[in-house]
């Protein structure tokens, strides 16, 4: 052996071996096989934590797009509830007229009995009277062409009245519970049906102290009457009410808006809901005044002239005008609104369609090893057995 170069003979050649080459080829393959084996478990390691936090983050967009999509449910039915309870409406009303028709009917019927009998009573009046038979006849068919039509016209004002009544109805319904809503602190007083008078007294109340009143006149026909301001004055002198405000669909023919007539505020039912806010605070502000003067004015006088002034006219008209705007922004916002819960609902849709996709086909290449969430899986009764 050569220690100098630590080489070797080999035993069946004869040939040199360096030792040196020998045992550094050996380490090499060791060192390398050991550092495989080492990138081979970090590179499993680092999959295994891209796949469970991929897996956390994956769980948690279908728990949020789950959340979305629940309280979109939650305002889907609520839709569903507000249109059911629209068609209830519907069907009420419809019911009811029904039951009005049904009644006219019925009231048709009994008057054509009653003439009957009374064509009956007069057959036998004629015969005692030997009337010829054809003066009998020709007076038969006048009667009953003449008891038709009275008949007839009768049934058909009651008809064109019928719904007049039932809207007037409806619009002082919702004058009063308007007023309420609003102003809770006030007294606000129905005058019922049979009562004289107008439709609703309002006696406004500052830090409980009556400041004054208004009276409302509901009217709600395709054409503005002017004996309605007449009664109406004097339905405001007999309760005496500092304001008389007539809210009606038909406005007079020299007025094309909300404005002062003959000493009365008229008005259409939009119109009202902004001016009663300026009605009220000047019956508030007026009776500030009488109380600093007490002896210095005429309550009346005081209250007419402010509410002749222009300026008070200005300012009810941009009290309207701020209301108008309100309840359009409202209805764009609306519109605005419906619109994106359609874009949301359309991208939840996308999004879960795409997760199943994904964990479909993920499943066809991993089979059992990888679980979906148990969303994504059939109910156990719709399983196969």
């Amino acid at each position: 052996m050569n220690t100098k170069s630590n080489k070797i003979k080999c035993p069946s050649c004869g040939e040199p071996i360096d030792v040196n080459k020998v045992l550094y080829h050996q380490l090499e393959h060791e060192m390398r096989k050991d550092f495989d084996a080492n990138v081979k478990k970090a590179v499993q390691e680092k999959q295994r934590i891209l796949k469970k936090e991929a897996k956390e983050e994956q769980e948690e967009r279908i728990q949020s797009l789950q959340d979305q999509l629940q309280k979109k449910s939650d305002q889907v039915k609520e839709l569903h509830k507000s249109k059911a309870k629209i068609e209830q409406l519907k069907l009420e009303k419809d019911e009811l007229q029904d039951k009005i028709t049904f009644e006219k009917e019925q009231e048709h019927r009994q008057k054509l009995n009653e003439e009957k009998a009374k064509i009956k009573q007069f057959e036998e009046e004629k015969a005692k009277r030997k009337i010829t038979e054809a003066e009998f006849k020709i007076s038969e068919k006048d009667q009953i062409i003449q008891q038709q039509k009275v008949q007839l016209d009768n049934m058909q004002q009651k008809l064109e009245q019928g719904p007049v009544q039932w809207q007037g109805e409806v619009q002082e319904l919702a004058i009063e519970e308007w007023l309420k809503e609003h102003f809770p602190q006030d007294a606000i007083v129905e005058i019922k049906k049979g009562q004289s008078g107008a439709d609703c007294l309002q006696t406004v109340r500052n830090l409980g102290k009556n400041c004054g009143t208004i009276y409302y006149e509901s009217k709600r026909t395709k054409t503005f009457q002017v004996a309605w301001i007449d009664k109406f004055k004097a339905d405001i002198h007999q309760k005496k009410a500092d304001i008389g405000v007539l809210v009606t669909q038909a406005m007079p023919k020299d007025m094309e808006r909300f404005g002062l007539k003959d000493r009365i505020w008229i008005c259409s039912f939009d119109e009202f809901k902004g001016l009663c806010y300026a009605f009220r605070d000047s019956l508030i502000q007026t009776s500030r005044a009488v109380v600093a003067q007490k002896n210095k004015g005429d309550k009346m006088a005081m209250l007419y002239d402010y509410l002749t002034d222009n300026e008070f006219r200005l300012d009810a008209e941009a009290i309207v005008q701020a209301f108008a705007q309100m309840k359009k922004g409202l209805d764009a916002e609306k519109r605005a609104m419906e619109r994106i819960w359609r874009q949301r609902e359309k991208q939840i849709e996308r999004g879960l369609g795409g997760i199943a996709g994904m964990y479909g086909a993920i499943e066809g290449i991993a089979g059992n090893a990888i679980q979906p969430p148990a969303s994504l899986e059939l109910p156990a009764g719709d399983e196969e057995e």
